[in-house]
């Protein structure tokens, strides 16, 4: 492999986002760790890679264990050398349940994959990158859109979008010293398995149900590629990538 060849790692890399993003950054010439918590999805990842599987490394993890997480960095830097990039991406959210009617468990879980998966996994990403020749890397979350605007029932869910823009913002500043970027891409209604649901139709913030358009989630790989590529000297701190035609824009 070359010694220029850019390394990043995927969360989340079994399905969906994450496995479009670890294929298109594979294609850009990346070699990938794939990290999720089933290792027959992530080895499908690899078997999508084609001639370039070689370059992409299945690696099993559970983000919420600083363990588990932990391996996952050592075993990228000893089949690859290095991470230039990591793409907090792995996620999950909780029944779609009013909010009142929660439990602690069901809050909890989301919280642990969705904010302390991330925390941990950057914290680790930043000590492999400011010890590392040349210095620095790049770490991009996904926020998703409900970032900034909730869905019905999706209290955890969007209170952990919400901090991970915290993170992000922590992250890019704190990175500074050792040359680590940090930005966040936030996701409207991107064609996966999750957004399948969509064509029945999903809650509106008035109480009625409507079909919600979806848009490539290549489009969203694309961007995550773009990303990941700019030198280190420029960052890209937020960008919002949306199916066109979804009810985000408006009043509601």
């Amino acid at each position: 492999m070359s010694e220029q060849r850019k390394v990043a790692i995927v969360t989340g890399g079994g399905s969906g986002i994450g496995r479009a993003c670890a294929l298109a950054l594979v294609q850009s010439g990346f070699a990938v760790a794939v990290a999720g918590r089933r290792a027959d999805a992530l080895n499908e990842t690899v078997r999508l890679a084609g001639d370039a599987a070689d370059r992409v490394l299945a690696v099993p993890t559970d983000v919420t264990s600083e363990q588990s997480v932990a391996q996952l960095f050592a075993q990228t830097v000893e089949a690859f050398g290095r991470v230039d990039v990591l793409f907090n991406n792995a996620g999950m959210g909780a029944p779609p349940i009013p909010l009142e009617e929660l439990s602690v468990e069901q809050w909890q879980a989301v919280v642990d994959v969705n904010l302390t998966g991330p925390f941990l996994c950057t914290q680790a990403a930043i000590r492999v990158m400011k010890s590392q020749n040349p210095m620095g890397g790049r770490i991009i979350n996904n926020g998703s859109i409900s970032a900034t605007s909730p869905r019905p029932n999706s209290a955890p869910y969007t209170s952990t979008k919400h901090a991970i823009t915290g993170l992000t913002k922590s992250t890019s500043l704190d990175g500074r010293k050792y040359n680590i970027a940090c930005g966040q891409i936030d996701i409207g209604n991107a064609a996966t398995e999750m957004t399948a649901r969509m064509k029945n139709g999903v809650p509106q913030a008035d109480g009625s149900t409507a079909v919600e358009p979806t848009m490539n989630v290549q489009n969203v790989a694309d961007a995550v590629v773009y990303m990941s590529n700019m030198s280190l000297e420029a960052n890209v701190q937020f960008i919002t990538v949306m199916a066109t035609q979804m009810p985000l824009v408006g009043r509601g």
